[in-house]
């Protein structure tokens, strides 16, 4: 692989020490004439951490895109293409060209180059908290199982929009384990690229497992029990129910987050690495601000582009009792409903949400309703039912119905009600698409007025992304196209 890996460093500062990934992180590149010149100190390492991560909030990755283009190529929202934005997704004509293709491949790329410099930096260095070299040892171990866990990622990222898996192919993506921006690598097939995808976790864990430098408390920073979330997420998507199972019992016996209680939803979307249901997120805050490029400025009702409506059908499966009901609003500038509540900061500063407790929770329903514990997926499901929905009251104030007897009335969880309930739950946040797609879809081409014009069936070449003409055009490169495209 020739393109898209970094020939800088990049160097975390804060106002006092490089010791965590909060709202003051600085994002600086420093071009150096020895770009992979050697890391000779704790605080290095730390801070090409903090630049994966940073690499991974911009506005082609979670910071936006890839995370809006699941949603209008869906049932759940859609794109009317106001000011230009993500028409050639919508409409299924992307060429080589495309900088939504592009964009989030930069960055899956630059995500794992610097993932790689990580893995790649010798144990053999100083710490300026101590000289015990047991506890510098264990804090390379926590640095690097943070990025072997982001390497996982943005392959799996880049295996999902790019990989053949969906498209009637075998081949996945590039797969590249050191950093190397010369080396010519061609493309993995899909199975190789799970393969290290897996094995990337697997160490990624080895690594954090009882890390006495692992934090909890930080949202920010990747531990044992956030790894297992998205590993879960992984594995959903694989189809290995066994291992999710497993992984989400893990998450909910550790006790460490809870589903958001109903009188607290809507003011949680405003907090920054505090609220009980985040596991992991991205920050942001002001110097890092996304602004008009931020998903607030796609989906938001008010002060945006206010380019991706909900679809009609997702509100009116939401019932006035339930609290996500309240996410919604409509707009002055444009026709339809929004998404008013998920990402409210104008500015973009919000932190970005790569994981939220009810996601695991939802994981976990779907596992134990493919080969495990039937009452546990409806013990599950009434984790989040508990927390959404009200009691039906009078004008005087008297229950006519309670929130037991609702859920009652709901019946036994199954997976017809578990897709409506992913759907409603996670709505805007860059599931479903992929949800749609390992379902055995079909994947519904929507109009600019919300319609379905066309089904596109699994196996169709177009759901797979192009690889960037600037990647296939380098010469001697063995990086393939994707079949359908222009290049």
């Amino acid at each position: 692989m020739k393109k898209y890996l970094i020939a800088f460093s990049v160097i975390a500062l804060t106002s006092t020490a490089v010791t965590s990934c909060g709202e003051d992180f600085v994002d600086t590149e420093f071009f150096q004439s020895k770009p992979q010149e050697d890391i000779k100190t704790i605080e290095e390492l730390q801070s090409f951490v903090f630049g994966a991560y940073g690499t991974m909030r911009g506005a082609s990755y979670y910071g936006c895109d890839f995370v809006t283009i699941p949603e209008l190529r869906s049932d759940a929202m859609y794109s009317n293409n106001r000011s230009g934005y993500y028409s050639t997704v919508s409409n299924y004509t992307m060429l080589s060209g495309d900088a939504y293709a592009s964009g989030p491949y930069t960055a899956m790329y630059t995500t794992i180059a610097k993932a790689n410099i990580i893995l790649g930096t010798s144990n053999n260095l100083t710490w300026g908290e101590t000289v015990d070299p047991a506890q510098i040892a264990l804090k390379i171990k926590q640095l690097k199982g943070q990025a072997y866990a982001v390497r996982a990622q943005a392959l799996f990222d880049a295996l999902r929009l790019f990989g053949q898996q969906y498209s009637g192919g075998t081949t996945g993506v590039v797969v590249p384990l050191q950093y190397n921006p010369s080396a010519n690598m061609a493309r993995s097939s899909v199975q190789q690229t799970q393969a290290q995808i897996e094995a990337d976790f697997n160490s990624a864990l080895a690594n954090l497992t009882g890390n006495a430098n692992q934090v909890y408390s930080d949202k920010t920073v990747l531990n044992e029990f956030s790894v297992k979330a998205l590993m879960s997420r992984y594995y959903l998507y694989k189809g290995d129910y066994a291992k999710v199972r497993s992984l989400v019992n893990d998450v909910v016996a550790s006790g460490k987050y809870s589903v958001i209680p109903r009188d607290s939803y809507l003011t949680s979307w405003t907090l920054n690495n505090a609220s009980s249901n985040s596991v992991f997120e991205l920050a942001v805050g002001p110097i890092a601000a996304l602004g008009s490029t931020s998903i607030h400025y796609k989906i938001a009702p008010a002060n945006s582009y206010v380019n991706m409506p909900v679809k009609s059908t997702v509100v009116s499966s939401i019932s006035a009792q339930d609290i996500r009901r309240s996410i919604f609003s409509a707009s002055q500038n444009a026709a339809g409903t929004y998404i008013a509540a998920k990402y409210p900061n104008d500015n973009g500063e919000d932190n970005i949400r790569v994981s939220r407790y009810e996601e695991i929770i939802l994981n976990g329903i779907e596992a134990e309703l493919n080969g495990g514990d039937i009452a546990k997926a409806q013990t599950y499901w009434e984790m989040i039912l508990k927390n959404r929905l009200a009691d039906i009251v009078d004008g005087q104030g008297n229950v006519i119905k309670s929130i037991a007897t609702q859920i009652q009335e709901l019946g036994p969880i199954d997976m017809t009600k578990l897709k409506s309930e992913r759907r409603k739950e996670l709505v805007g946040e860059g599931f479903r698409m992929w949800d749609l797609l390992r379902w055995g879809g079909p994947i519904p081409k929507n109009a600019t007025n919300g319609n379905v014009t066309a089904n596109i069936a699994i196996g169709d070449n177009k759901l797979a992304f192009p690889i960037p003409l600037a990647e296939t055009n380098v010469a001697g490169t063995l990086v393939k196209s994707n079949p359908g495209y222009d290049n």
